[in-house]
Formats: C-alpha cells, sequence, structure tokens
C-alpha cells in the first residue's frame, strides 16, 4: 500500500475502530474453518446463547433461500435440516448485518440483497480454484461493507460514487478517483480490526487489483470476480460477457473454465432469497 493510499484509508480506518467487536458467535465460527470436529449441536448451542441472534437465524432458516421441506422451530431443527454450512453462513450473514449502524441515505434491503448475493458466488468460485469456500464466503458478506463505512465517513462522495459507478466493475475505479482508495482496502481495515484471518485481510486488499498484488492472491481474485458476478446480474449483463470484458486478463492468468463456472452460479433471485429476514 502507498503512503497516499493510508493517507486516504485513514478517516475510514479510524470509523472502522469505532465499530463494536464482532460478536463472539461470529469469531467462533471464524476460527472453526480449520476444524474437522466441529459439530451442529455445538453451533447451535453458540446461537441460542444470543436470543436476538437466534431468532434471525431461525427466519432465515424458514426463508425461500433455503427452501425448508416443513416449517423450522428450534436450532436443533435448523441445525438437522440445513447442515453445518448452511446453518454457520447464514449465522455469519445475521451476524454481519447486525454489525453495522443504521446510516441515514443507505438503503440496507438493496445492500444486503448484493452481499448476499456476491457471497454465494464466492462459492462455486473458490471450489472452481481450489479455494476454502467458507473463507470465500465470509470475504464474500463483508468485501462490500466498506462502503458503509465510506458513507458513514464521507455521505457526499459516496452518494456521488453510488450514482457514477452505473457500469459493470466501475464502482473499486470511481471511488479510488474520489477518494484516493477503495471499499475493499476500508473493508480489509475493518476486518484486521475483528481480527479475521490475515490470509483473508490480504485477500481483501487484493481485490482492488489482483494481478497487481505480489504475492498473487487466489483468494483476492475469487472476490474480485465475484463482485463483477454480482454485478453482471443485477444490471441483465450475460455473466462471460462481463467478465471478458471486465477482467479478461485475469481470466486469462486463472485459467477458469467459464462454461463451468456459469453452470455451478446459482440462480440469482435464490442467493438473494432471504434479505427481508436478514434486514429485519
Amino acid at each position: 500500500m502507498s503512503l497516499g493510499t493510508a493517507t486516504h484509508l485513514a478517516p475510514f480506518v479510524q470509523c472502522a475502530s469505532t465499530l463494536p467487536a464482532m460478536p463472539e458467535v461470529a469469531n467462533t465460527l471464524i476460527r472453526s474453518f480449520s476444524r474437522d470436529d466441529l459439530s451442529l449441536g455445538e453451533v447451535a448451542g453458540l446461537i441460542g446463547r444470543d436470543q436476538v441472534l437466534a431468532a434471525k437465524v431461525l427466519r432465515l432458516a424458514n426463508s425461500p433461500r433455503y427452501s425448508p421441506s416443513h416449517s423450522i422451530a428450534s436450532l436443533k431443527d435448523a441445525a438437522a435440516t440445513l447442515g453445518l454450512r448452511s446453518l454457520r453462513d447464514l449465522t455469519l450473514a445475521a451476524c454481519m448485518c447486525s454489525a453495522f449502524p443504521s446510516v441515514i441515505g443507505f438503503d440496507r434491503l438493496a445492500f444486503w440483497r448484493s452481499t448476499l448475493a456476491l457471497a454465494a458466488y464466492t462459492q462455486p468460485l473458490a471450489r472452481a480454484m481450489g479455494l476454502d469456500e467458507d473463507e470465500a464466503y465470509l470475504g464474500g458478506l463483508v468485501l462490500r461493507t466498506g462502503q458503509i463505512l465510506m458513507l458513514m465517513t464521507d455521505p457526499e462522495h459516496s452518494v456521488l460514487a453510488h450514482y457514477q459507478a452505473s457500469t459493470v466493475d466501475s464502482t473499486i475505479g470511481v471511488e479510488s478517483r474520489l477518494f484516493g482508495c477503495s471499499h475493499p482496502e476500508v473493508t480489509a481495515a475493518l476486518a484486521h480490526h475483528w481480527h479475521f484471518p490475515a490470509s483473508l485481510v490480504m485477500a481483501l486488499t487484493a481485490a482492488v487489483d489482483p494481478l497487481a498484488t505480489r504475492p498473487f492472491s487466489r483468494m483476492g481474485a475469487a472476490l474480485r470476480l465475484a463482485s463483477v458476478i454480482t454485478d453482471c446480474r443485477e444490471l441483465g449483463v450475460p455473466v462471460q460477457d462481463g467478465l471478458q470484458l471486465m477482467q479478461s486478463a485475469l481470466l486469462e492468468h486463472l485459467q477458469l473454465d467459464l462454461g463451468w463456472l456459469e453452470a455451478h452460479l446459482p440462480d440469482h433471485r435464490l442467493a438473494t432469497a432471504g434479505v427481508e429476514a436478514l434486514v429485519h
């Protein structure tokens, strides 16, 4: 990171430091990524310690996103029905959404709809690239949260960036011009504040320009591509066309099979289902 970028990041880093610590449930779940002995009962027990979180998790578990065959009435039932990965993912989503204050001018529903989709798209990318799907999902959940800190710190330029970044994969460039830094870098500062794994903090920074980052971060590349896919789906641009147009050099470097990738991406409506339960 250049001295100039660090200077421009400073007010957003300060804003990140004012946010509360990440809930212990989330920290425990993040630390569990490398555990092979984590049980469904242990995860359900962790969630059950926080009644507000438990209620939100149950609302999410009953949403069309997971399409349960019956009404899920308890965390134990949610664990048995959804399985470990889905239960952990939706709990992390609930924790992240609850971690940020309400901000004037912030469309929470639209933001978290995009974020859920982005996180969902990271998983097939991670599978194709030989990366950890759980860490990729977490990275997708937080990648754009730097935009919230930017809005909290500099609402005027944040609104301007929102309106100027109207095409696929244009937000990072617009932010860099207006702020001297971009939301993945701000998110990386927040992730550091929350004691996320160092590898994920580095990947978030790398998402700004994966090919220019040394050492090359495959996770950073996956996050950037997931962001492009999210833009494509929201703007009605064919995914393969958008990826080839905006990130052709990165695709060439990674040698991704775009046909396989598109075939394994979840439906956008399914990827964003449950957002109402998440934000209310």
